[in-house]
This record gives C-alpha cells, structure tokens and sequence, in this order.
C-alpha cells in the first residue's frame, strides 16, 4: 500500500507533509497553523508571487550569484506557478502570518521541488529559490504587481468596454427628452443622452485615477529584504528584479526610490483600494438609476425596460426584476466592506513591517475582480440592451408642473409657483394653465415650456434663481 505521507523538515523540526505534495515542511506547518478560513490566496496573487520568484532568478544569474542552470530550473518552475498549473500546491489560509511568510515559503518550497526533480540535485527553498529576498519585501512586490496587472488586464479594459457602452446608447439617444428628478421628484428636463452622459463621465474620473494609482504601485520595494536596508542582497539586485518583471509580465515596474516605505506601509495598496471605493460608489449610483428608471412597469416610473433575463419570482408568474444592476450592487457593497478592511491593515503596520498583508492581497483583488466583472455585465447585460419607453417619457413630460420654471424670467417666481401648483392640483398640463393665467401667445408659452429647447439650458429673459 503506498504511503500517504512522507516526512519533512525544517528548522523546527521533522513533520509528516503529504506524499504527493511538492511544497515542504514550513508549508504543512502554516496549514496546520492557519486553519482558520478556507480561503486561500487569491490566483492573481500566486501568479505575481511565481513572477517575482522568475525575475529573481534572472536576476541572480545575470548578476552572477547563481548557475546559470539553476537559475533557468527556478526560473521555468516559477513560471508554472504564475501560470496557474500548481494551485492546488499553495493551501495555506489567507489568514496567516501577517508577513505573508507563510506564502512565500510555499512558493520556495514548490519551486525548489520542481527545479529539484528537473535538474536531478538539490535545490535548496531559502539558499537559491529565496536568494536576496526576505518575505517582508517579497510579498508587498507580489501584491503591487497583482494589482497593477489586475487591474490593466481585467479592471481598466471592463470600465472602457462599460464607457464605450454607454457612449453608444447616448449617441442614439440624443433626442429624447425626460423628465429630471432631484429630491426623486420632479425636475427640469433634460435628454436621456444627457443622463447617460454623467455615467459616461463618472468612469472617465474613475479610469484616470485608477490609472494614477498605479503609478506609485509600480515602484517596488524588492530589494530592501527584511527591513528596507538590503541585507543579503546584491545592490544591484532590485532594480535587476523589476526590469525582468516588467520583460516578463509586460507591465512597467522600478524599484521604490525608497525602500523602507514599501516594506513597513501598505499606502499604495490603501490609495487604489480607495479609487475601487470610489469606482464601487459611481457603479452603485448607476446601477440604481437603471433600477428607478425601470421600476415598475405600471407603478413605477417605466422609462426604459432592461433585458429580460429570468423569472422574477417564485410566486407572482410574469414578475421581472433588474437582477444585473442587483448583482452589481451587492459587488460594489462588498467592495465598500473591502476598501474597510484594507485601510485598517494599512494602518496595521509597526516600525519596519506591515503585519496585514495577506489580508491586503485578499481584498484589494477581490475588488478589482468584482468591479471588473460587474462593470462588464452591466455593460452587456443591462445598457447594451435596454429599450426605451417614450410614450411614458412623453405623458410625464406633459405634466409635468416644473417647467413653469422657465417663465421665472418673465413672469416671477411667485406667479410661476402659482401655476405649478394649480397645474398639479388639476392633473393638467402646465400650458394651459400658464396660457390662463399669464395671457401670453400660446406660440411664444410653447416655445418656452418645450422640453427639448429647456434640456439645451439657457435663459429666456432676464436671469432668475432658486434652489433645486
């Protein structure tokens, strides 16, 4: 009967590690330790973390600290890992050291077995796989490139791919005019163009300070080890290590100009967890205009209709429900909760080391894949294909009472407000109020009080004020 297990160990000791496994002792130990969650390190991290280790690698050889083959051994195994072929070869708990020490060895210890069996000798986990690197300032490097790649692969394609979206629908809709609402009640009107136009505008900040952010995540603290000064490590090092990680992954990278920042505070992971903050706030705010917008479809305000995608209720047959702009609130909440939990594990840092990283790395990417799947399905799912229902534009636009609000510059306030109020009390349209009790030239009432002509703005007299 073939053995389960087989034993390890480390500096601790000997333990029994599971046969079939590629990673060691100081990894059993952190799952024995850390069975905490169930969760564990998300797939953009060790993708980064298998990076990192390749570069290093390359590094080391060009700088002549280690054989040209076993850098290329180290090199190819870490590559697997950043490929996602050996997942299932890092179980330890996101919660766990708050170095991230835990991880780190996991990754060592993998790809000391794989460049072991490849090249028929030891490769040694610390020695050669972790030569001038500490987990203090491998792991802070490995959550930066994550997020920088994350989000220039996935997040920033999905916000464009949503703005082009809802730049595509405006452009179809520039003629048709709504009723406004501020307070949720009603309002001057404008187009719909117009409203969309907002959204378009929300992701165009969002893009460029994300966009922003990643300019300090790219400055990396490799090369600064166990406290920022370097030790064990060639001077040269960290700057070798991010040029080959910006051949390697594709993405620009530097070495931090300082590397005590990057290894004692997580500021930067902080700065863009609080841009995907503002990002989860811009596609909630959407999210619920496209819910008002199409509430109903007989009690509600009605003006468009989303897609049709399943079963609104278990109970009430032919019910309809925005389940996407749902879905993509519930994302932007939790990334809400996230950016809670990433600031208090910034400010979880003490002297020379921030305790809180794997926590950090959980969050931070969880949001960027949240974003960027929502942004992506509220694109498709929900604005690409919504239809618009101007008959219900049309009947609210006649009645409604506040575009007497145009006459203020003719007629005053106070008469104006006199009108609205009788033209609501009545059910009738405004004109044939304000065409009563003004005696103006119902050409020259129609021309002011049309919706399409108050959506252009402007005034038709002499200014007037008043608060919305």
């Amino acid at each position: 009967m073939a053995r389960t297990t087989r034993t390890e160990k480390d500096s601790l000791g000997e333990l029994q590690v599971p046969a079939e496994a590629l990673y060691g002792a100081q990894t059993q130990r952190a799952v024995q330790n850390f069975a905490i969650s169930g969760l564990r390190m998300p797939r953009d991290f060790i993708r980064a973390l298998g990076l990192v280790k390749a570069a290093a690698a390359d590094a080391n050889a060009a700088l002549g600290h280690l054989p040209k083959g076993v850098a290329a051994a180290i090199a190819d195994a870490a590559e697997q890992v950043a490929a996602g072929d050996l997942d299932g070869q890092f179980p330890v708990d996101v919660f766990q050291t708050g170095s991230g020490t835990s991880s780190n060895m996991n990754a060592n210890e993998v790809i000391a077995s794989l460049a072991t069996r490849r090249l028929g000798k030891p490769v040694h986990a610390n020695d050669q796989v972790n030569m001038g690197q500490s987990s203090n300032d491998v792991v802070p490097t490995a959550i930066q490139v994550a997020a920088v790649l994350a989000c220039r692969e996935q997040l920033l394609p999905a916000l464009k791919h949503l703005r082009s979206t809802i730049d595509r629908r405006a452009r179809g809709l520039g003629k048709v005019v709504k009723t406004g609402r501020t307070h949720l009640m009603d309002a001057m009107p404008l187009t719909l163009a117009q409203e969309l136009g907002a959204w378009s505008a929300q992701l165009a900040s969002a893009i460029e300070r994300i966009e922003d952010s990643l300019k300090r995540l790219r400055r990396l603290p490799i090369g600064g080890t166990a406290v920022g000064t370097g030790i064990n490590a060639d001077p040269r090092f960290g700057k070798k290590v991010a040029a080959a990680l910006s051949s390697r992954s594709g993405a620009r990278f530097v070495q931090a100009g300082n590397l005590f920042e990057g290894i004692a505070s997580q500021d930067g992971a902080v700065e863009l967890s609080g841009q995907l903050n503002v990002l989860a706030v811009a596609l909630m705010k959407i999210g619920n205009d496209l819910r008002w917008m199409n509430s109903g479809p007989l009690a509600g305000l009605g003006e468009i209709e989303l897609p049709t995608l399943q079963p609104g209720s278990s109970i009430m047959p032919g019910k309809v429900n925005p389940v996407i702009p749902e879905a993509v609130c519930m994302a932007c909440a939790q990334v809400m909760g996230n950016h809670a939990t990433v600031t208090i594990a910034g400010a979880s840092g003490n002297f020379q080391l921030n305790v809180m990283l794997p926590v950090v790395a959980h969050n931070l990417l969880q949001s960027i894949g949240l974003l960027a799947n929502g942004a992506r399905h509220l694109a498709d799912a929900a604005i690409a294909g919504f239809t618009v229902r101007r008959a219900r534009l049309d009947e609210a636009l006649a009645r409604n009472p506040i575009l007497v609000t145009a006459l203020n510059p003719v007629i005053g306030y106070e008469k104006a407000a006199a009108i609205a109020k009788q033209a609501y009390r009545e059910g009738r349209p405004v004109l044939a109020v304000a065409r009563e009790a003004t005696g103006l030239d119902e050409k020259v009432l129609r021309k002011m009080l049309d919706p399409a002509g108050l959506a252009r703005g402007g005034i038709h007299g002499k200014p007037g004020g008043g608060a919305g």
